[in-house]
């Protein structure tokens, strides 16, 4: 494995003209964190194709972590997910006008996995630099948790030597406003949050016991 870290987002859907998380992707190729490298990939929102976007990536960059980004508006902090479920079902279409109705990520998979991130020492840390944080319980079905499965599942068919997981962050400021939607986060924000959970996930090997229990 190299010494990269690989961050992916997902390319604007739902009628949205732009993805948070395409923006911070912009913010963070490149950089060097704890001696590894950031590489960025933008991800298909359509369903299956996101996956085989997603292997390629990994494959082609042989990271030590893995960690996909996703819009999750309406919420109004950054929120590393704890557990991705085996079922689509998704509320509106995808980019690819896909909507399948309580159908497997994957036939014959285990019904969910766990983020192997260590996402509550990720939540302190971004709080600690004074960015809104919290665990969350639900991925959702929709392509977010589609892509966070298959990635979980991917990486435990390769014997989980790398880390992985899937953080949900909330709409940019100014698209929150237009959209009636609280008040979201600076990009800029998203960005520094982000690069702060990349430091623990690479530094932390044993997560925090500490509360996490709310529904988001």
């Amino acid at each position: 494995m190299q010494n990269k870290v690989l961050v992916t987002g997902f390319e604007p859907f739902g009628g949205e003209p732009v993805n948070p998380a395409g923006e911070v992707l912009k913010l963070l190729d490149g950089k060097r964190l704890e001696g590894c490298q950031i590489v960025t990939q933008e991800i298909p929102t359509v369903r299956f194709l996101s996956l085989e976007s997603l292997r390629s990536a990994v494959t082609r960059e042989d990271p030590i972590v893995v960690i996909s980004l996703g819009q999750a508006g309406g919420r109004s902090e950054i929120t590393p997910e704890r557990v991705a479920i085996n079922v689509d079902d998704f509320r509106i279409p995808d980019n690819g006008g896909n909507q399948p109705v309580d159908e497997p990520v994957i036939e014959g998979a285990p019904a969910a996995y766990w983020s192997t991130l260590p996402i509550k020492s990720m939540v302190r840390a971004m709080r600690d630099a004074g960015v809104p944080a919290s665990v969350s319980n639900s991925a959702g079905t929709f392509v977010c948790n589609h892509l966070f499965y298959g990635l979980m599942h991917f990486l435990a068919t390769e014997g989980n030597a790398r880390r992985g997981g899937f953080v949900h962050i909330p709409y940019m400021t100014e698209q929150a406003r237009r959209l009636g939607e609280g008040n979201g986060l600076p990009v800029a924000t998203m960005a520094l949050g982000i690069e702060t959970a990349i430091r623990a996930a690479l530094t932390v090997r044993e997560d925090l016991r500490e509360t996490g229990g709310r529904l988001h």
